[in-house]
């Protein structure tokens, strides 16, 4: 279950006023479905896009997921077309992408916000499991930068997003060992990308989420827990402001960054977390 109260802070039936921050841009969003009831941050990034002016195409692995996403953001007015891909796949990435270009023309914003975890010291995690984490969150966005940069390159210009994780750079109570290597890898691609494509206009950032209340957490954390309030509980008091975030936190840092309003900014790891990587717990 998800904590009504957290999830309607930015969310209702009437939506904020969009500044256009966006506005005439094409978003990309890997991830965009929600993987339980309620906003994950690829679904809210996918609504703040469409609400700031762009035309969003929303990619999930879960076809039903990435159509309710689009079902929103159309029943608000706004343009989306909803895309099946598995990120991991380099050929659904590379057709998507091509889909999105037939009907959008070009990509300005990249959001990569696919993630999974896996919990297990490294003595007790399987091969498999270890790959298939490294592959969601890493190679991951290493395809979708292989199929979509190009689309970039042609206009130079562009602004890509990562969804990281303060995992990549501070060890908390989980065993999600793939799930720490992962995200601290793709802190350093992104600052690699912002470096490597700076001359073509191209800007790479990344948003890292601390002690966020989203889906996943119900879906794959809450396991560690004797119950849903105990982590709650825990994980609000693991946040300086003694309460976590959402989704519409982490997707409205994203829009800063995804906007012309950040247009010097690119190399960035940005955490998203009421002050915990300051407190260091």
């Amino acid at each position: 279950m998800t904590d009504p109260d957290i999830n309607s802070i930015h969310a209702s039936d009437h939506p904020p006023a969009g500044r256009q921050r966006v506005a005439g841009k094409v978003a990309l969003v890997f991830g965009a479905g929600s993987s339980g009831p309620g906003w994950g941050n690829g679904k809210a990034a996918a609504v703040v896009y469409a609400r700031e002016g762009a035309r969003v195409a929303a990619v999930d692995i879960d076809r039903a997921a990435a159509k309710a996403t689009r079902d929103v953001i159309r029943a608000e007015g706004f343009d989306c077309e909803a895309y099946v891909a598995d990120v991991t796949v380099s050929e659904q990435v590379a057709a998507v992408v091509a889909q999105v270009q037939a009907r959008f023309g070009t990509v300005d914003i990249l959001h990569n916000n696919v993630g999974i975890t896996r919990m297990g010291s490294v003595v007790e995690m399987s091969e498999d499991d270890w790959r298939r984490v490294i592959d969601t969150n890493l190679t991951g966005v290493f395809l979708t930068c292989k199929h979509v940069i190009p689309l970039m390159l042609a206009q130079q210009r562009g602004a890509i997003v990562n969804i990281s994780s303060l995992a990549s750079m501070q060890v908390n109570s989980y065993p999600y060992m793939p799930y720490y290597a992962a995200k601290a890898g793709l802190n350093h691609l992104t600052r690699a990308l912002a470096v490597q494509y700076a001359a073509q206009g191209i800007r790479a950032n990344a948003v890292l989420p601390g002690v966020m209340n989203t889906p996943l957490i119900h879906t794959q954390i809450a396991g560690r827990f004797a119950s849903t309030e105990e982590m709650i509980k825990t994980r609000n008091a693991a946040s300086p402001m003694g309460r976590m975030g959402d989704a519409w936190d982490v997707a409205y840092a994203s829009l800063f960054l995804a906007s012309d309003e950040a247009n010097y900014i690119t190399g960035v790891c940005m955490p998203i977390d009421g002050g915990k990587s300051c407190a260091g717990r």
